[in-house]
């Protein structure tokens, strides 16, 4: 009966090391990527340049999306809006502006480069920007493109600080003023926000504090704080994301990768893999299990269109977790979503001409 007893006890330690050890395995990552990122080469850069540089300073047609207070409110784009009126809308003409800047950052000698810095000067200018700030001053307009606008506007100065030349640190002076208020609006912002905004638009709160975080750490010590605080009290007890839900029929934006992709800077890589293993359940070992590319029926729509902006954001936020985990599968899979759009984005409809480059340049470098 001992006998009995002690081998009982034995195999029930046994099978708690064999649990321990399980465990163990199920953190642990690949130690090399082998799976190639989609290049980001002058092919491309030549294909992405004309969609961005002939828009930014294309008035018409525009979506103002203002709050009129009284007739004087009635003005043209370009009055609104002197340093971007451009590609259909406020925040689109931004990340066209940074688009052209990453293009001379990522190929210093691209043949273009004179004609893209003659438009970068002529629309960002001291008494452009001036103009900007005095319409997000307006007392019916505070919060006009928070916080997606915001976030591509801190991009945007964040890669003129990186472009080193003396265009570079002009525009980038310039664009302070405006770059300044931006960065107190979302401390203002996210101190007051109790609950995130987890829709697959441009409000989406963990898409807009993962750019502002990327910014910040770089040049805003508060507000890298204040991300990083409301990151956790908005994400850190987040469990079982439902990627089956996913896409919605307008989205450019996965709800669950965006989360994963800003914890991903908030937490280190040990705590990150536990967080992620909980929030989104077997996703690290097959991810392709639980999304696929998707496909735009109809690319005149412009809210249909937001779909081939899907795989571009997909393909950025999984080329991100990929390179930090050692992931081949996130970095083939992102590879598929990023082929499937950039394949098909010459269609013709102004519709996704007007902002899906600048989707897939982020997408390229974020694959570097």
């Amino acid at each position: 009966m001992k006998r009995l007893l002690s081998i009982f006890c034995l195999s029930l330690l046994i099978s708690g090391c064999n649990e321990k050890t399980e465990e163990k395995k199920d953190i642990t990552v690949s130690k090399t990527i082998t799976e190639k990122t989609v290049a980001f080469n002058l092919d491309k850069a030549n294909y992405l340049y004309h969609f961005a540089y002939d828009c930014i300073d294309q008035e018409y047609p525009n979506k103002l999306n203002q709050v009129i207070g009284d007739a004087s409110y009635l003005k043209t784009p370009k009055e609104l809006h002197p340093s971007f009126y451009g590609c259909f809308d406020w925040h689109s003409s931004v990340h066209g502006h940074w688009t052209l800047v990453n293009l001379l950052i990522e190929f210093p000698e691209f043949d273009q480069k004179d004609a893209i810095i003659k438009k970068l000067k002529a629309n960002i200018t001291k008494e452009n920007i001036e103009n900007e700030v005095k319409y997000f001053d307006d007392v019916h307009n505070k919060t006009f493109e928070r916080t997606y606008g915001w976030a591509w506007l801190l991009k945007l100065a964040e890669s003129l600080n990186e472009y080193k030349t003396e265009e570079g640190k002009k525009l980038a002076q310039d664009l302070a003023p405006l770059t300044k208020l931006i960065e107190d609006k979302f401390i203002e912002f996210l101190n007051k926000l109790n609950y995130p905004i987890r829709v697959g638009e441009h409000p989406n709160t963990a898409f807009g504090m993962s750019f502002a975080l990327d910014y910040a750490k770089k040049y805003n010590k508060d507000l890298e704080a204040v991300i990083i605080k409301k990151a956790k009290e908005f994400y850190y007890n987040d469990a079982n994301c439902p990627l089956s839900w996913e896409p919605g029929g307008f989205d450019f934006l996965s709800p669950c990768l965006q989360e994963a992709a800003l914890m991903l800077k908030v937490l280190p890589k040990n705590e990150y893999i536990i967080w992620l293993d909980t929030f989104m359940p077997g996703f690290r070992n097959n991810p392709s299990e639980n999304i696929e590319v998707v496909e735009v029926v109809d690319k005149s729509d412009g809210k249909m269109a937001h779909l081939d902006g899907l795989n571009f954001s997909r393909a950025w936020c999984l080329y991100e977790m990929g390179k930090v985990l050692n992931n081949n599968n996130m970095i083939t899979l992102a590879n598929t979503h990023f082929n499937s759009s950039y394949s098909k984005m010459d269609s013709g409809e102004y519709a996704g001409a007007h902002w899906l480059a600048s989707f897939a340049a982020y997408a390229l470098k974020a694959g570097k």
